[in-house]
């Protein structure tokens, strides 16, 4: 598998995607030497205390209307998404915190999770030795691939033409910026080496997105103690 550091060098962000917002900022964090499993104690303590810090951010409002998660609608309308149907991933996540809380999936998701909902951002984990090449985020043409599952059954489906994915040299790893990712990159309990993509729009600043990589290292950390961390911030 590739170095992490040349890995992280050559992710793109396309002009195109700048283009449709100039805001945007990707900070990717890739962790070697993970410890995957079923979510735990350490898992559940950062995931718990995430939950208590989102509804302190929400204070009963619905999460639309916190600035940032309204940006992200704003860029969803703008490639022809309707975010009422198919929601940013850190919206979907917070319209699940009452009255059960979150799901808990395995420890590694569990963290990510977490960090998404406290600090307020999208945030996606996939397993860094599922890619063919390093991430660049597109606007689709139509054609790419993107394996998911309908039914309960193995599907290829294709983005629609100007969406805005993630992918590899094979397909689509994300579609719709940060809605749905798919089968063939996702993390699993054995997951050893994994990408964090952390989704930025204004008024988020860097400094903001890097104390959520921040506080995501820690977490993968207190998973994991002896894994290697590094991370980019792509901008225009």
């Amino acid at each position: 598998m590739t170095d992490p550091q040349e890995w992280l060098a050559a992710a793109t962000v396309d002009a195109a995607v700048f283009a449709l917002r100039p805001d945007y900022r990707a900070l990717l964090v890739t962790a070697d030497g993970l410890h995957g499993g079923p979510s735990d104690e350490t898992s559940e303590r950062i995931l718990a205390d995430a939950e208590a810090t989102a509804r302190a951010h929400l204070d009963g409002q619905p999460p639309e209307q916190l600035p940032h998660l309204g940006a992200w609608r704003e860029a969803y309308r703008a490639f022809g998404a309707k975010p009422q149907r198919t929601r940013p991933s850190v919206e979907a996540l917070l319209r699940r915190l009452d009255p059960e809380g979150l799901p808990r999936i395995d420890r590694i998701t569990d963290v990510y999770n977490a960090i998404s909902i406290a600090h307020l951002l999208p945030l996606g984990g996939e397993d860094r030795a599922a890619y063919a090449g390093p991430p660049r985020l597109v606007r689709a043409d139509g054609g790419e691939p993107f394996d998911t599952t309908a039914s309960g059954e193995p599907v290829v489906e294709h983005p629609e033409p100007g969406e805005v994915v993630w992918r590899d040299d094979v397909g689509v790893t994300c579609r719709r910026w940060n809605w749905r990712q798919g089968v063939r990159t996702r993390l699993t309990t054995g997951t050893t080496s994994a990408v964090f993509i952390l989704d930025v729009l204004d008024p988020v600043t860097d400094d903001a997105a890097h104390a959520a990589a921040d506080a995501l290292t820690d977490g993968l950390l207190a998973l994991s103690p002896d894994a290697g961390i590094h991370r980019r911030l792509l901008g225009r």
